[in-house]
């Protein structure tokens, strides 16, 4: 048995209805991170010198040495982009990813943000690549960031960024307690994840809407490309809003990019093209938060990837007919969150089945009654297939009704050696007449294909009834 951990079916195909504030059709959120005087820097006790996201794209680090040209770069982003950032977005409702160091080193800044009642989230410790730390480190280092921040700020973060994260990030935030987490890319809407004990909500974020594309390779290389961008992603979420799947649209920006006159421009014009829109809720990310955790707090249930053995076989086992089996090795199968519903289930089911013996199959078969049989009569069925039968009015039949059905279950069983069957939520006692006439034509092969189709029909409609 093994679980697969990462979840890639989400919300699914129709996405939960956010409830934005004033009936809002879109919920934008800008970030800016607050990163200088807290990058790779042998002057802050690290190995070399920064070599990401700055106007030498491709550059690298220097082991043992300052990198002045860097250096420069990252402190025009904290001397001239952030004040020029200020001015534009002061008025606005947005979310600082600060670095705690970074901000220690700016208390001017600092003072502007809350001046201007900006939400200031922890983006860690330090703005450095964590992938490689040890998990020890890194959670002394969140734990530290946390301190540091309260320190700057007079306020522990309600929400935490690590960025350059590891594998372990999002789960030693969470330990943490903090009231969402951002580490993520995986979703346009606010989403929870359970961690341990602890129901843990995540605010995804984004690197698409985002200047550091001004930064990398087959990235931004104009400001009028990021506002296109910014356009195009803004139209294509309110549509989905103005339909009734109303989204959240993240935006990334940094002092010492889109600080830049040519790029802060572009920023400008997205700005106000957004406000001749109706309905568009500017918002910080805590204010997203607990809009989410009012609106939608999270349930726990019993998931089928998380189920012990003994309790799946329970709850599926009878989903083909007289079959616990199938429900056993499935269960044996790789699950995770995909499998969290009848689709998902019915899937696992499905490989279980389709995977074993032929002789394996042909007993599932067997398995089932025959459509208004003996065992009918007698009262013998299973709850599903009493139910099955009854939703086609085959518990009612005219006596000649059931001769009908008895010497056409007599000629199917001779021709092929298993019981007709039908998925008979499906179909009428007619059709399911017109459907024995078709499939007596069939060769035993072709009977036997259409016959097992029709037991994954039937354990997809059984699903449906009970998830």
């Amino acid at each position: 048995m093994t679980r697969y951990p990462r979840d890639m079916i989400g919300y699914g195909a129709q996405t939960p209805d956010p409830k934005w504030p004033n009936g809002a059709k879109i919920a934008v959120q800008i970030v800016l991170n607050y990163e200088e005087g807290g990058e790779n820097n042998i002057l802050h006790g690290d190995a070399a010198s920064e070599a990401f996201l700055s106007e030498i794209v491709g550059a690298a680090a220097w082991p043992g040495q300052r990198h002045w040209n860097m250096e420069t770069i990252y402190e025009y982003g904290a001397r001239a982009g952030f004040w020029r950032l200020h001015r534009l977005l002061k008025d606005l409702p947005i979310t600082v990813f600060g670095v705690a160091t970074a901000m220690a080193r700016s208390p001017d800044q600092v003072a502007a943000m809350q001046d201007a009642q900006w939400e200031i989230a922890s983006h860690g410790l330090k703005w450095i690549e964590y992938k490689d730390a040890h998990e020890e480190t890194e959670r002394a280092h969140i734990q530290r960031a946390i301190r540091l921040h309260t320190e700057v700020t007079g306020e522990r973060p309600r929400g935490f960024y690590q960025g350059r994260a590891s594998i372990n990030s999002v789960r030693l935030a969470a330990e943490e307690g903090f009231d969402y987490l951002a580490d993520s890319y995986a979703d346009d809407l606010p989403y929870w994840m359970e961690i341990g004990a602890r129901d843990q909500l995540v605010v995804p974020y984004t690197l698409d809407c985002n200047d550091m594309r001004f930064a990398t390779p087959q990235g931004f290389n104009a400001g009028d490309q990021f506002y296109d961008y910014l356009r195009a992603s803004f139209d294509a979420l309110y549509r989905e809003g103005v339909e009734g799947q109303a989204k959240m649209m993240s935006i990334g920006l940094h002092c010492r990019l889109v600080g830049r006159p040519g790029r802060i421009e572009a920023l400008r014009q997205f700005i106000d093209y957004a406000r001749t829109h109706d309905g568009v809720w500017f918002a910080t990310r805590e204010q997203i938060a607990d809009h989410w955790r009012t609106h939608h707090p999270h349930v726990r249930w019993d998931r089928p990837s998380q189920m012990a053995k003994a309790d799946f076989v329970v709850k599926f086992g009878g989903i083909y007919e007289h079959s616990a089996w199938v429900a056993e090795r499935a269960h044996g199968m790789e699950l995770g969150a995909a499998h969290d519903s009848a689709i998902g289930v019915g899937n696992a089911l499905a490989r279980a089945f389709r995977s074993s013996a032929t002789a394996d199959r042909l007993k599932v078969l067997r398995a089932h009654p025959d459509l208004a049989g003996k065992l009918a009569a007698a009262e013998r069925l299973t709850a599903d297939s009493t139910a099955e039968q009854a939703s086609a009015g085959l518990d009612a039949l005219t006596d000649e009704e059931r001769d009908t059905f008895q010497k056409a279950n007599a000629a199917y069983v001779a021709k092929f050696g298993f019981p007709f069957i039908i998925a008979v939520r499906d179909h009428t006692k007619d059709s399911i007449l017109r459907a024995f006439e078709t499939r007596l034509q069939n060769s035993v092969e072709e009977e036997f294909a259409t016959a097992c189709a029709q037991v994954e029909r039937i354990a997809a409609l059984r699903l449906q009834a009970v998830m």
